[in-house]
């Protein structure tokens, strides 16, 4: 009987404060199976690097690739945060230096081929001669990835394409899943021949796996809060799974790593000392507050409007975190006051569905809506600034206007907005719209760098 053991970490998001007791966990168990004469493989699913971070930021993620090079990772899936908020040169150089599998079964360029550092999936042969097939998929931000240089093909399509390769060279089929808990039932439902589906994306947490049509679904959660292991029984002559079993380590029940807090701090005075580009000078403090009138998320939309071209802005000021002091501005302040990866996005609307777009930003429960997710590194929405939209109330009666005239109901205008409004709850008539035009690789804190550079202008 042959044990093969798996170990799986995702969507670590450059949260490090762990990271030294999972490298230390990751090495130690390697060890031990390895003593044992059985098998260990170390996977993440993706999402490890995210820009928030200034080490991921001042490393454009060279420096995430260089963590799990330590740790002995032997492949990855990318996330979403990999793909699409790294521009196509970053991440076209992201894993240069990678001593793992980078797999990305649904990612090619434009011109149809595979980036060279990318591979559609890998085999991997245990001492027993058992080969086990590994398959990465990432999540289907199509449009997205067009926008930076890239093509991806639906991913259950390039499963069923993969799969076929695959199944009768390999005894085993993994896949490493950054496509969320429903699609990775889908594949559970869909592909008899995969047999455990590590996932990611969704954030869910599978305490001891999931099994959906006899396939065992896993999930380790977040921000590196746990390690799941999968542990295989498996009959080399039979070739057959005898037993499968999936747990997760929570990581603060692991033995702390030395000077693991100071490690942290390190990594995070690293990233900053690598941001610390003057982007500009500012003679005066600039203010914001998240539900008075202030002046930094007034410059924040007018550089959203003017440098999309379009005729009107809105957007929330929780997405500036604090004020600018005066002198030096660096790229580091410039992401710790607004470190969202979030991008500009025009729409067009006619009059009268932008009239209820603007009215429901009127809504008293805007400002203290706490925001998870879409991006927003924030805590809450904040009142809505505008720019290009003025209102005047005359006996009772709301007119709305844009650049200086009446809305016409009929007429068409360029709203631009940050993407986290496009995708869903928050506006449901901007996530339905037709002509939306996305802005990428730049974040909105880049438009603000912009935007103050032009306002304060150094002097040589």
């Amino acid at each position: 009987m042959e044990y093969i053991h798996i170990y799986h970490t995702n969507d670590l998001h450059s949260h490090f404060d762990h990271w030294p007791r999972i490298q230390q966990f990751l090495t130690s168990r390697k060890k031990l199976h390895r003593e044992q004469g059985e098998e260990v493989l170390l996977f993440d699913i993706g999402d490890h690097a995210d820009r928030w971070h200034p080490y991921t930021e001042g490393t454009r993620g060279k420096g995430n690739t260089e963590l799990l090079n330590r740790a002995g990772y032997d492949a990855v899936a990318i996330g979403n945060n990999e793909g699409i908020t790294f521009s196509h040169e970053d991440l076209d150089s992201l894993y240069e230096q990678a001593d793992f599998d980078v797999l990305a079964a649904n990612l090619y360029r434009k011109d149809g081929t595979r980036p060279d550092w990318a591979k559609p999936f890998t085999i991997k042969t245990t001492k027993s001669g058992t080969r086990i097939g590994l398959i990465g998929l990432t999540a289907y931000f199509s449009h997205l990835y067009e926008l930076l240089g890239w093509k991806l093909t639906e991913p259950l399509e390039e499963l069923r394409r993969q799969v076929e390769v695959l199944k009768n060279e390999t005894d085993l089929i993994f896949i490493l899943s950054h496509l969320g808990l429903h699609e990775d039932e889908r594949i559970a439902r869909e592909f008899p021949e995969v047999d455990i589906i590590l996932g990611a994306h969704t954030h869910h947490v599978l305490h001891e796996g999931k099994t959906v049509a006899g396939r065992l679904l896993c999930g380790a959660g977040k921000y590196g809060f746990y390690v799941g292991q999968v542990t295989i029984e498996f009959s080399p002559q039979e070739k057959q799974i005898v037993q499968k079993t999936a747990r997760l380590y929570d990581t603060n029940e692991l033995s702390q790593a030395d000077q693991e807090q100071q490690w942290a701090e390190e990594l995070f005075i690293q990233g900053k000392e690598l941001l610390n580009n003057t982007v500009t000078i500012l003679p005066e403090p600039i203010h914001t507050d998240h539900f008075k009138p202030s002046p930094l998320p007034q410059i924040l939309v007018e550089a959203l409007r003017e440098w999309c071209k379009a005729d009107c802005a809105f957007l929330n000021a929780g997405l500036l975190l604090h004020d600018l002091p005066a002198g030096p501005l660096t790229e580091y302040d410039l992401l710790k006051v607004c470190p969202h990866p979030i991008n500009p996005c025009v729409i067009e609307l006619s009059g009268s569905e932008l009239k209820e777009i603007i009215n429901q930003t009127f809504d008293e429960k805007w400002p203290h809506l706490q925001i998870v997710g879409l991006g927003f590194r924030g805590t809450v929405m904040g009142r809505m600034e505008y720019d290009g939209i003025s209102i005047i109330v005359h006996k009772g009666v709301k007119k709305i206007y844009i650049q200086n005239r009446e809305i016409k109901p009929d007429a068409f205008y360029k709203l631009a907005v940050p993407d986290m409004f496009t995708f869903g709850r928050l506006f449901p008539g901007l996530f339905r719209a037709e002509h939306k035009k996305y802005f990428l690789p730049e974040f909105l804190r880049d438009l603000l760098g912009w935007k103050l550079a032009e306002l304060h202008r150094v002097t040589e």
